[in-house]
Parts: structure tokens; C-alpha cells; sequence
């Protein structure tokens, strides 16, 4: 079948799926539009109002609503939002919480206002509101949130309702993150008045917000308040622990932990993760024999160094121009199992963010002759460098050696686009049709800006 043929049926296609998926958005419009006329028209309670429509929501849904009610009117996404996550058969994702909370960073006052809103309407309030709110709170970036989550708190003690672990766990976070470590501290001895104890989320939360504070012994401390109630620390704990002395450069403190958790054992035993917190930290103050060392105990502990591992060290190498020693370290780790083609691929990434093109370009050169497959990262920062410079007949060569190599890669359409359009403007024509060819095969669709230009260039190209 003629290639221009080729090309009409799949733009055929592609309009019949637009069309279908056009109808579909249009039914999912009119829901969000019942709904928001809801929040407007509502002879009771906005959530009563809400109910009656017995929409079946999802997160789209959600979002359109969203979109109508912020910016200007916040008070009613907020309710809204609320409402959506207390159905059954719906829960909000990461998303839709940060999503909704940027009304919370324009003006947290919002939240005071829709929780006295329900006050002053006679809505019966649970447990379950607050613990929606809160974690809206906890998605917000404005420096007010932590006192609106005190205020809640508080406001769940005027109403009689038991706030439980997960309630102080997520207003602890917030003072945390806001460096108020004090009144972190007070929540806690609070909780052990309302016969609640902190869990393992307590735990960490106020680990990090010790370390982030610069106050390491508090946080250390935390290791025997967790044994005296119970709570076991594990390597997780102490891995947030040894970060915090990393990361204030008290390496000497964190060798001490390290040692601690090998004699602790079983569930404190160091892991890859620890090695790899150890390995980096001592890269990044340039003290390469000791990060060195680390791995070499790794190996010798029975704890096999990962693809993570390797990249953090070979990235701490090229960032101070040491290309030959993270050569020579791609030979070493295979002592850890960790493949050429993982090492390879990360010292071609570390090279082209150091801006050390030939280097990387020379690599990728050996990686393929080599049968050695790139990854898609390698692959996309490669080929748009080679776009840059203008040379999209390499790019293209490069691109087609790997395909035919079967190596299944993702690159961004845009590049794509920009290697189609460079041929097409150079009077590469043959290879512009092998690579629309390829497009082709793969789906591909041209996004705005080149989506016009590249739907011309094939209808003038035949």
C-alpha cells in the first residue's frame, strides 16, 4: 500500500478516535455542569444539593468542577471537594489534593470560612471532614497552613470530636515542615494525655524535623523514645537518621549510627538504600577513597550495590571532570552484578549533563556498535543535542540503528517532530520517509508547535 495511503488511513483513524472521545468528554462536561449548577442553585445545604444529583464520580469529574469554581470562587470548590471525598466509591488521588490546595496558597482563610460556614448552617460535622481538610492542608505550600491546622485541632475539641493518631500525625508534619519543632514536641506529650501514642509516621516525622532543624542529638534521642514505647526502630528509621548527620557533614556521627545498625541487626541492618546515602555524601565532599571503601564493605556485608548506587557515584565523578575513574568504576561494579549497559547509560546521561557532548556521543557510538541498548533517557538527550547543532541526518541514523536494533524505547514526540521537520528542510526525503514511517508504526502523534508543520511536510512529501 502506497505510503500517502498509509498515512490518510491513519489520519482517518485518528479523527474517528477524536470524534469518540469528544462524545465521552461532552458526557462527563454535563455532569460537572449539573453538579456546579448544584453549588449555585441549592434550596438546602450545598452537600444535600450535591446528593440529590446521584452523580457517579471520578477524577475528571472532579477536576472540571474545579476548574469552574476556582479562582473566584474558592469557598465553593472548597465545600465541593469536601463533599466528593466522603462518597462512597470515590477517593481523591495526590493529585486532586495538591490540585484543590491551590486555593489554600492564594488564601488559607478559606478554610476557617467553610468550616464556620457549616457552623452556622447546622451541618453535622465528623471526624471524617476534619481528616480531609487536614490533609488538604498538608498539600498546601503557604506559611499560615500550620496554624489553620492548629486552629482545626482546636476546633475539633470545641465540637467534641476525638482527634486520633492520624489527625495529630498530620498537624505534627505541618510544624515540622515549618521548622516549629517546639510545638511538634508539645502535640506529642499532648497525645500521651488523650491515651494516643506515636506510631512509626510520629516517629520519622519528628526525626526529619529534628535533622532539618540542625538539632541531631534530638533526633537521635527519638531512637530510645520509640524502644520505651514499643515502637521498633527499623532501618528505614535509622536510614533518616544517618541523612540527617550526611547532610550537616557529620560523617564521623553517621560512621558511629552505621556501625550501631550492623550490630542492632535484623530489621536495622544497613541496606542499599543506607550504602547509597553513605557512598553519596561522601562523594559529594570529594573524599572518594572513603566512598569507595564504603562500597567495597558493601560487597563484603552481602549487600550488592544497585543501579541508584552506581549512578549517584558516577554523576559525583563527571560533575568534577573524573570521566577516566568513572570508566574504571563501570569495570569495578560488575563485582555487584550492576551490567555495562546500566553503567553505561548513566555515564552517557552524567556526560551530557556536564555538558561533555563528545564524550557521550563517542560512548553512545561504543554502546551500539556494542549491541549494548540505550535507555530512553540516554536516547532523548542525545538525539535533541544533535538536533541542536543541526546535524538531523546523525540523529536520524542513530535513531534508525536503534530501532532496527529492537531496542523499545519512549522519546518525547517532540523530538520526533524536530528530526521529520530538519530532514525535510535539508532535502533528506528518503530518510524523512523512513522516519515518518516510523512514526507511524509507533503512534506517534505531532503536538503543537509542529503538528502543522509536520502534516504539511508529509502531504508535500508524498
Amino acid at each position: 500500500m502506497p505510503f500517502s495511503v498509509n498515512y490518510r488511513l491513519l489520519l482517518c483513524l485518528a479523527r474517528l478516535k477524536n470524534y469518540k472521545f469528544s462524545i465521552q468528554k461532552v458526557g462527563l462536561a454535563s455532569v460537572a455542569d449539573a453538579l456546579y449548577s448544584h453549588l449555585h442553585n441549592n434550596s438546602c445545604s450545598v452537600e444535600k444539593s450535591l446528593s440529590m444529583e446521584n452523580a457517579k464520580l471520578d477524577a475528571q469529574c472532579v477536576a472540571q468542577v474545579l476548574d469552574r469554581c476556582f479562582p473566584t470562587q474558592p469557598h465553593l470548590g472548597i465545600r465541593f471537594f469536601i463533599w466528593a471525598g466522603l462518597q462512597s466509591g470515590y477517593k481523591h488521588s495526590a493529585y486532586m489534593y495538591k490540585k484543590a490546595s491551590v486555593a489554600i496558597n492564594r488564601n488559607p482563610q478559606v478554610i476557617l470560612d467553610v468550616i464556620l460556614s457549616y457552623e452556622s448552617e447546622g451541618y453535622f460535622v465528623t471526624t471524617k471532614i476534619f481528616k480531609e481538610v487536614l490533609r488538604l492542608c498538608k498539600e498546601a505550600q503557604h506559611a499560615d497552613t500550620v496554624n489553620v491546622a492548629l486552629w482545626l485541632l482546636r476546633k475539633m475539641e470545641e465540637l467534641n470530636l476525638c482527634a486520633d493518631t492520624t489527625v495529630f500525625n498530620i498537624v505534627i508534619s505541618l510544624c515540622c515542615k515549618a521548622g516549629d519543632i517546639k510545638t511538634a514536641e508539645n502535640l506529642i506529650k499532648e497525645m500521651s494525655c488523650k491515651n494516643l501514642y506515636p506510631d512509626m509516621i510520629t516517629y520519622m516525622t519528628m526525626i526529619q524535623g529534628f535533622c532539618k532543624a540542625g538539632q541531631l542529638e534530638s533526633a537521635y534521642s527519638m531512637l530510645k523514645d520509640m524502644k520505651l514505647h514499643g515502637c521498633s526502630p527499623n532501618s528505614v528509621v535509622y536510614t533518616a537518621l544517618l541523612n540527617g548527620f550526611c547532610g550537616y557533614g557529620s560523617m564521623e556521627r553517621a560512621m558511629e549510627l552505621w556501625e550501631e545498625m550492623k550490630e542492632e541487626g535484623g530489621d536495622c541492618s544497613p541496606n542499599v538504600v543506607t550504602y547509597t546515602s553513605l557512598i553519596q555524601s561522601f562523594s559529594k565532599k570529594g573524599k572518594w577513597k572513603e566512598a569507595l571503601q564504603i562500597l567495597d564493605r558493601m560487597r563484603d556485608l552481602g549487600c550488592s550495590a544497585n543501579h541508584v548506587t552506581v549512578s549517584k557515584l558516577i554523576d559525583s565523578l563527571c560533575s568534577e571532570g573524573r570521566v577516566e575513574e568513572a570508566y574504571r568504576l563501570c569495570d569495578k561494579v560488575r563485582e555487584h552484578e550492576v551490567s555495562y549497559e546500566d553503567c553505561y547509560n548513566s555515564l552517557v546521561i552524567a556526560l551530557m549533563r556536564t555538558e561533555n557532548f563528545e564524550e557521550a556521543e563517542r560512548l553512545f557510538r561504543v554502546m551500539v556498535a556494542g549491541s549494548l541498548k540505550p535507555d530512553s533517557l540516554a536516547c532523548s538527550l542525545v538525539l535533541k543535542e544533535l538536533c541542536s547543532k543541526g546535524r538531523v541526518l546523525d540523529g536520524f541514523l542513530w535513531l534508525e540503528e536503534i530501532v532496527n536494533a529492537g531496542c523499545i524505547i519512549t522519546i518525547d514526540s517532540d523530538i520526533y517532530c524536530v528530526l521529520l521537520v530538519g530532514l525535510y528542510e535539508q532535502s533528506h526525503l528518503i530518510e524523512a520517509k523512513k522516519l515518518a514511517e516510523i512514526m507511524l508504526k509507533k503512534s506517534i502523534v505531532p503536538r503543537a508547535p509542529y503538528n502543522k508543520g509536520v502534516i504539511e511536510i508529509l502531504r508535500n512529501s508524498g
